[in-house]
């Protein structure tokens, strides 16, 4: 669903009202957190999707993946895990099942959790997530709430995600190409996010579905401010721009430039740098505010890290400028 429509179904709904609920979903944010005492609070999150990659055992470490990357985007270590199933049984073997449910196991197991169970249903279209269960120090919350004027916005993964999966499914990829791709989405966050925490980030999101501008608002909206982001240093996966100019896109991109256009400065930026910007990332990486010290100390030592833009104050302006 895309972000204009998700957050009209859940407008009328009253919000959470409870001391101890210290992130909800009034800030945008990626999980959410609730305080257990002083120094303890869980971090909930769950997300799952159709099938990206062809073979079983990378969709199911590519989900796993992009599900435990709501944990790290706060701040938090994943601690527990449970599957989420829908399985078309008359279509598929088992086996398939299985290789996804090993992807998934490793990936968790990879950042250091467990799985403790899940819940399958039969459905026409084979689908697979986490639920995901973390914890963070409530006072080393990461959250889009928390950019300030004067920070610098860091990207940890390159972009094109959407563009790429959907050339990949045409036979359009060459195997560079495509082990580049998988590489990239099943790359866990969690150095980049203990990197973060310990040079003191408050503010940072993951890149998925909304894109790189639709989660990048999420930030400008819920801090007030606005995000220049320059758009010639934002990285991309090999392949994608050629990809893109061969007419591979996704419908994702479209919802996601619909809810972020009223709201951006798009500068004089063409169609196609607009596309790139709003494709539909699956598990891709961190978008974190920083102050400009903290942000060299960062790139110094998180290698795919790249500085893609600022932080500036709103004033009457735009939430999002392109430069």
């Amino acid at each position: 669903m895309g972000p204009g429509d998700l957050s009209a179904a859940l407008a009328p709904l009253p919000r959470e009202s409870d001391p101890r609920l210290l992130v909800g979903r009034e800030t945008f944010d990626d999980a959410g957190v609730f305080r257990l005492s002083d120094d303890l609070a869980l971090v909930q999150t769950v997300d799952f999707f159709a099938p990206i990659v062809d073979d079983p055992y990378r969709f199911g470490r590519i989900a796993a993946a992009n599900s435990l990357s709501d944990v790290y985007a706060m701040g938090g270590e994943p601690l527990t895990a449970m599957n989420i199933v829908g399985f078309p049984d008359k279509v598929l073997p088992l086996s398939v099942l299985t290789e996804i449910l090993r992807g998934g196991q490793d990936a968790v197991h990879e950042a250091g959790a467990r799985i403790v169970g899940g819940h399958t249903v039969i459905d026409e279209e084979l689908k697979y997530g986490l639920s995901v269960t973390g914890r963070v120090h409530p006072d080393r919350i990461l959250s889009n709430a928390r950019a300030r004027a004067g920070d610098l916005l860091i990207l940890t993964k390159p972009i094109g995600s959407g563009i790429l999966a959907t050339a990949g499914k045409a036979g359009a990829l060459s195997a560079d190409q495509d082990e580049a791709l998988y590489h990239a989405m099943s790359a866990l966050n969690a150095d980049a996010a203990r990197v973060a925490v310990e040079l003191g980030a408050r503010c940072a999101t993951d890149v998925t579905g909304f894109g790189l501008l639709g989660h990048a608002l999420h930030i400008a909206r819920a801090s007030d401010a606005t995000l220049r982001i320059a758009h010639a240093d934002v990285p991309l996966l090999p392949g994608t721009r050629e990809a893109l100019v061969a007419g591979f896109t996704t419908g994702g991109a479209k919802r996601n430039a619909d809810f972020v256009s009223a709201l951006t400065d798009w500068g004089d930026t063409g169609p196609d740098v607009r596309a790139l910007l709003t494709d539909p990332q699956t598990s891709g990486g961190l978008l974190i505010a920083l102050p400009p010290p903290a942000a060299k100390a960062f790139c110094a030592r998180v290698a795919t890290a790249v500085v893609i833009g600022r932080v500036t104050a709103r004033g009457s302006g735009p939430h999002l400028a392109l430069d």
